[in-house]
């Protein structure tokens, strides 16, 4: 047997060692590793901690900020690190475990996501209690989802927080609740020819400047995210669980067809000439919804995968270096202009889902 000299071991040594920092590298910048996926996800999560957007008439009741910290609990999540567990539990703590001051404001019952996802984990009641005396009084005084829940971003605010709240606490009249609300605010604002959602009743008859139905795209990434998230937690005998299955399906046909060729999706969903521009914010949404779909095997991969990838590409090549998110629409009510510059704590609230779901992917490079 031929004996391997030292410096026969030293070379072998050293290109193995090559070899390896080489295929660290390549990982590392392979947008669909692990490695890269957490990297960008601490990235943009870091950044968006230290950078707060100022509360004003627009957003002061935290909705923004909630729906921020859906992403964050999906970073700590994905990360186990726990300085962002910590991070959500100190913004829980600055709310008083309590939702926002409009009872029947879907807007104002988003911080209960996050609430509910702590509850999950430590099993205080506290941490519940102001989200189930609220959901009480609104199920002891009940109005059509039409009313209450008018415009679709509601479907991503409320139904979500029913769906948790449900699962916590084993009382079925939230899931009830949930089913004849969010069913009949799809039956006033779903258009069954496009499979989009209008935003409000005001879109019905409005047309872009080139003639085609209005269809917002951060409107309908809300929706979608707030199915597939209504859907992590419905029981799979619930009566209406094949309902949400069928919308979620629907709309991911839908938007498939509408992707930009850089992989995000215009403002106007059906009218590219609209606002040119790619926008985050509900690129973000669907990519989650979609990836989401995908790792619950309610989505085909072979057909969505390709969808998915692209959207995270076109994502990824929008963060900054310090980790802000780019091109996402500020706050408002329909498609509008969006700049490089612009940025909310929606957008990367909605890149940090997205991201969770692609690292469970696990795409393999």
């Amino acid at each position: 047997m031929r004996k391997i000299s030292y410096a026969g071991c030293l070379i072998i040594a050293f290109v193995a060692f090559i070899s390896s920092a080489a295929w660290s590298q390549e990982n590392e910048n392979n947008v669909f590793s692990k490695p890269f996926i957490t990297k960008v996800m601490k990235k943009v999560c870091d950044w968006q901690l230290q950078n707060p957007v100022a509360l004003n008439e627009r957003n002061e009741n935290d909705w923004a900020r909630a729906a921020f910290y859906t992403g964050v609990m999906a970073t700590y999540r994905t990360t186990q690190e726990k300085k962002y567990l910590d991070a959500a539990i100190a913004w829980s703590e600055s709310c008083n475990w309590k939702l926002a001051n409009r009872l029947r404001h879907a807007d104002d019952h988003s911080r209960g996501q996050t609430f509910l996802e702590i509850y999950e984990i430590m099993k205080k009641l506290e941490m519940i209690a102001d989200v189930k005396s609220t959901f009480d009084s609104l199920i002891a005084d009940p109005k059509p989802g039409r009313e209450d829940w008018w415009w679709c971003d509601a479907l991503f605010m409320a139904p979500p927080v029913l769906a948790r709240l449900a699962a916590a606490t084993g009382d079925k009249r939230y899931l009830e609740f949930l089913n004849t609300m969010f069913w009949d605010t799809y039956d006033f604002l779903y258009d069954k020819e496009e499979h989009l959602f209008f935003r409000d009743k005001s879109y019905f008859d409005k047309k872009t400047p080139n003639g085609s139905k209005t269809f917002w795209a951060r409107g309908n990434g809300w929706v979608m995210a707030g199915t597939a998230r209504v859907l992590q937690y419905l029981p799979n005998d619930d009566p209406f669980r094949d309902r949400y299955v069928a919308l979620l399906k629907e709309m991911a046909a839908a938007i498939k067809k509408i992707q930009g060729e850089e992989g995000l999706w215009r403002p106007s969903l059906l009218d590219d000439k609209e606002v040119p521009h790619p926008e985050t914010s509900g690129s973000s949404f669907f990519c989650y919804a979609l990836a989401w779909g995908i790792n619950s095997e309610l989505l085909s991969k072979d057909e969505y995968l390709p969808v998915v990838k692209k959207a995270w590409q076109g994502l990824n090549s929008l963060v900054t270096d310090e980790g802000k998110l780019q091109w996402v629409q500020p706050i408002g009510a329909a498609p509008d202009k969006v700049t490089m510059d612009n940025f909310q704590e929606y957008g990367s609230g909605a890149f940090l889902l997205a991201g969770s779901e692609l690292f469970k992917l696990n795409i393999k490079p």
